[in-house]
């Protein structure tokens, strides 16, 4: 078990668990990726990987989720160094947003300039069929809570980060052609984050639609907010697994969530190989 850092400061224990993963992984990391439900299976291709449980690094979180292992996979893409977590935290979880986006600041002092934040979504625009990718242009945080709450460490960046381009305009065209040298369209729009853990109703799915959300999901976003507190570019990729309640008329469960992830991942693995390597 690793030493306990619980009574240190907030950044004492970003650098406790940066200290941590360091030393189990010389190369420098410049890319990090998040993987969400049903997603985890692209970490476990890593050329010269060092897996980490998520216990054994300070400060972080459990994953107790279905789909979300729970480890830090640390290797190489294409030669590129990457820190991939197969598994996030949620707030629905019980965990603060603090606890939440804590691995955020890890990877930040890690000197990480790239984050690739995946999840699974249910889709709202009637254009995105199930097992679609959407590239995030832009978000809508309604999970009645910001992850910069609270007192401002300066360390990690100023009290009142701009948010007018959260995810790089300029990885998002990146995004657009590599899917395209795979013969893939993939298509932009709005992720709504709402706390869960309930999926929506029919009518909160219409409400989304007005708002212009194109899909609509559990995470990202917090993790999203304090990566550009901290100056790291992000790029957004949502797997639309399921049509949110109302646009179609059935039932919604996770296990088809992850059904959908399993069938779309070799897909989604070759689009991250290609990406990677032009995320530094």
């Amino acid at each position: 078990m690793p030493e306990d850092s619980t009574s240190l400061p907030i950044y004492e224990r970003v650098e406790h668990a940066a200290r941590t993963i360091r030393a189990r992984f010389s190369e420098e990391v410049r890319v990090a990726l998040v993987l969400g439900s049903g997603l985890g299976a692209f970490a476990d291709d890593l050329e010269d990987s060092v897996a980490i449980p998520y216990d054994e690094i300070p400060g972080f979180a459990r994953s107790t989720v279905e789909g979300h292992a729970g480890r830090l996979v640390l290797g190489k893409v294409e030669g590129t160094p990457v820190a991939a977590m197969q598994g996030r935290f949620h707030f629905y979880e019980g965990y603060s947003l603090a606890e939440v986006t804590f691995p955020i600041r890890v990877f930040g002092l890690l000197g990480v300039s790239s984050l690739l934040l995946t999840n699974a979504a249910g889709g709202i625009n009637v254009a995105f069929d199930q097992g679609a990718l959407m590239i995030i242009s832009d978000h809508l945080n309604l999970m009645g809570v910001n992850p910069l709450l609270g007192p401002n460490d300066a360390r990690f960046g100023t009290r009142f980060p701009d948010m007018s381009e959260v995810y790089s305009r300029d990885y998002q065209e990146i995004a657009v052609e590599e899917a395209h040298a795979l013969g893939m369209e993939l298509r932009r729009g709005i992720y709504a984050a709402l706390s869960g853990p309930s999926y929506e109703t029919p009518a909160e799915v219409r409400m989304l639609r007005t708002l212009g959300a194109d899909a609509v999901g559990m995470s990202t976003v917090p993790e999203a907010v304090v990566a550009r507190q901290m100056g790291i570019k992000v790029l957004g990729i949502s797997c639309i697994t399921n049509l949110a309640a109302g646009v179609i008329d059935q039932p919604i469960n996770h296990e088809e969530v992850m059904e959908t992830g399993a069938r779309i991942h070799e897909t989604f693995k070759n689009l991250l190989r290609r990406l990677i390597p032009k995320l530094q």
